[in-house]
């Protein structure tokens, strides 16, 4: 099929590439020239696992393209994906300007039947706005379908995501729209939900919510954990075994971060308050969540008494492994609260350090673990990089003005640091 990609950030690019690897031509459209310009190039503008190979071989195979003309996009093309941004506005609802700037645009630009697809994060109801903007602008009146396909893409296995989906949602209006959804994912093995438009963009919110339910509770047991001499690794890994409740997302930490758990709850939220319900459940949810990043202050404090004047090494920028994305990564709320303390912040990331340094310019970033070790009174582990799982201890040890490690994501043990003669606190242990 021929196909549009209006939007080419993380989940317009990595669905683009994707559609074009199974044999599809695809034009990926964004706004920003400088963006085009540098995938033209070959560049990709963020990292993500092998992301980059697959770009390369889809262009040199002709089957991907890249574009700031919305024109050239659309026309031509069968199914058009909105893949543009929805971020979370001051009122906690996501703020749909891109999407409804983008259904416009694709109106004004149709040159006959199109299936307009919305894979970007929206509330219910969105795909009934879309379809008024197309019908509004599409002065030709050309048929069309408005389809909600909501994306489940975890940054750094984003590629792998879309390959080796657990399910591949569609919500639909029409058999013909749900015909040419069913062929476009037909290569992928994963069951394909059919419904209506506003039971697909609900899966998406009740999904991202129930994930961030799930680290909020485990976070909350950390804390009882650590109250009672328990750890919280044997709860979740107790927890876990039980099929209804499974091991995944039960990694006690510092909270969720990223572009999506947090806009979504927020939004969710917002929802909910809308059609007149009260989610005090996710509002709890919320707070826990910014409750794990005071912890580490606390933790801090104990360990290294008075903050004012001291040393501290953040290990970790980026809000997970295997991305550059800082978006509410708990890293910045971590910085801001040491650097309101007195605190000196020297810091290392193996991906994200560009992206923190317009909103850090005074902390030092470093060249990797043991500079920011060396002269430190302490560190404290803030994403799990297996790059730091493999760390020289003892050589850490020795760097380090004071053995102190404050261990966010849980990822050495608490006897074997104690041995080798560390202070040491993770979380719920």
């Amino acid at each position: 099929m021929n196909v549009c990609i209006i939007g080419s950030g993380h989940v317009g690019l990595v669905t683009g590439a994707c559609l074009a690897d199974l044999g599809n031509k695809v034009i990926c459209m964004d706004d920003d020239k400088g963006k085009i310009k540098r995938l033209k190039e070959g560049v990709i503008p963020f990292y993500e696992p092998e992301l980059e190979a697959l770009v390369h071989r889809n262009v040199d195979g002709g089957r991907l393209s890249f574009t700031t003309s919305v024109e050239e996009g659309v026309r031509g093309a069968e199914v058009v994906f909105i893949c543009v941004g929805t971020p979370q506005g001051p009122d906690g609802a996501a703020d749909l300007s891109y999407v409804e700037a983008a259904s416009k645009r694709i109106a004004e630009a149709m040159d006959g039947y199109k299936a307009i697809v919305d894979k970007s994060t929206v509330p219910v109801k969105t795909g009934s706005w879309v379809k008024k903007m197309v019908k509004l602008y599409n002065r030709q009146s050309h048929d069309f379908d408005v389809i909600s396909n909501p994306e489940f893409l975890r940054e750094g296995k984003a590629v792998y995501d879309f390959m080796h989906p657990d399910r591949i949602v569609i919500g639909v209006e029409s058999e013909r729209a749900a015909e040419i959804m069913l062929e476009l994912y037909r290569p992928l093995e994963a069951p394909k939900i059919i419904t209506n438009i506003e039971t697909a963009e609900l899966i998406k919110h009740a999904s991202n919510a129930f994930l961030a339910l799930k680290i909020s509770y485990i976070n909350a047991i950390a804390n009882i954990c650590e109250a009672v001499g328990a750890d919280v690794t044997k709860v979740a890994e107790g927890m876990g075994y039980d099929r209804r409740i499974g091991r995944d997302f039960l990694d006690a930490g510092i909270g969720y971060g990223g572009y999506c758990l947090p806009k979504d709850v927020a939004a969710f939220i917002k929802i909910a308050e809308e059609v007149g319900y009260d989610f005090e459940l996710l509002k709890a949810v919320e707070k826990i969540n910014a409750h794990q990043v005071r912890q580490v202050i606390r933790k801090a404090k104990n360990l290294l008494w008075n903050l004012s004047g001291k040393t501290i090494g953040i290990l970790g920028l980026a809000f997970k492994p295997n991305t550059d994305d800082i978006r509410e990564a708990p890293s910045i709320n971590i910085i801001r609260q040491l650097q309101q303390e007195g605190v000196r912040i020297k810091a290392y990331d193996p991906q994200a350090m560009e992206n923190i340094r317009p909103i850090f310019p005074d902390i030092e970033l470093c060249l990797d673990p043991y500079q920011v070790a060396e002269g430190s009174d302490g560190l404290i582990i803030v994403t799990e990089w297996d790059e730091f799982k493999n760390l020289d201890l003892p050589r850490v040890k020795e760097l380090l003005n004071q053995p102190v490690i404050i261990d966010g994501r849980n990822i050495f043990e608490p006897a074997q640091m104690e041995k080798l003669g560390f202070m040491y606190q993770g979380v719920g242990r």
